[in-house]
C-alpha cells in the first residue's frame, strides 16, 4: 500500500500543479460586459414623473439613483448628452392596489407599483437599442399611511428597477 501511494502522490502533485497552472477563471464582480475600448462614456437623461399620480421628489430620486449604478459599477463618464450610451425615458407608472383583504372585506396591505419606460441606444452597437417597460412593488400593512411609506418603499422600488435597467443594458445576463 505504501508502495502505491509513493508511486501515485507525485503523479497527483503534478496533475493538480498543472491544472492550477493552466485554468484560468475570470470573474467580473460588477457585472458589468462593456469593451470599454468602444465604450467610453453614457448618457443619462433626467427621467420625468408622467404617471397619473404623481410624487415629485420621485424624477430627481430615480435619476440620480440610476447615475449612481453606472458610476459605482463602471468606468463609464456619466454624460448629460451624447454619450457611446444613451438612457432616457419617463416614470409612467405609480399606483397602489389593495392587496390581502380580510374577512371584514378590508385590506389588510397595499401594494405600491413603480413603472419606468426607458429607451436605451448604443451608437456602438444599434442592434442592442431597445425601449421598453421596467417595473417593480413592494407590499406594506394598512396599519401605515401612504405618507410613512412612499419614500421609504420608493426607494427599494427604484433600486430594484434600475438593477433590472443596468442588467438589461450592460450587464447582458
Amino acid at each position: 500500500m505504501n508502495k502505491v501511494l509513493k508511486f501515485y502522490k507525485p503523479v497527483f502533485l503534478w496533475v493538480a500543479g498543472w491544472l492550477f497552472l493552466s485554468c484560468s477563471i475570470s470573474y467580473k464582480f460588477n457585472g458589468a460586459s462593456i469593451d470599454y475600448s468602444k465604450v467610453s462614456s453614457i448618457s443619462i437623461k433626467d427621467f420625468p414623473n408622467v404617471a397619473p399620480l404623481v410624487y415629485s421628489p420621485f424624477s430627481q430620486m430615480f435619476t440620480e439613483s440610476l447615475k449612481d449604478k453606472y458610476t459605482r459599477q463602471t468606468k463609464l463618464q456619466i454624460l448629460r448628452d451624447g454619450g457611446d450610451l444613451d438612457l432616457e425615458g419617463e416614470i409612467t407608472g405609480y399606483n397602489f392596489t389593495s392587496e390581502a383583504v380580510k374577512a371584514d372585506d378590508y385590506a389588510s396591505q397595499t401594494r405600491m407599483t413603480i413603472t419606468v419606460r426607458v429607451r436605451y441606444t448604443n451608437n456602438s452597437n444599434p442592434e442592442e437599442d431597445f425601449e421598453q417597460s421596467f417595473s417593480a412593488y413592494q407590499t406594506f400593512s394598512n396599519d401605515r399611511t401612504i405618507d410613512q411609506v412612499q419614500d421609504e418603499l420608493g426607494k427599494l422600488i427604484m433600486d430594484e428597477i434600475v438593477d433590472q435597467i443596468y442588467n438589461a443594458t450592460v450587464a447582458n445576463w
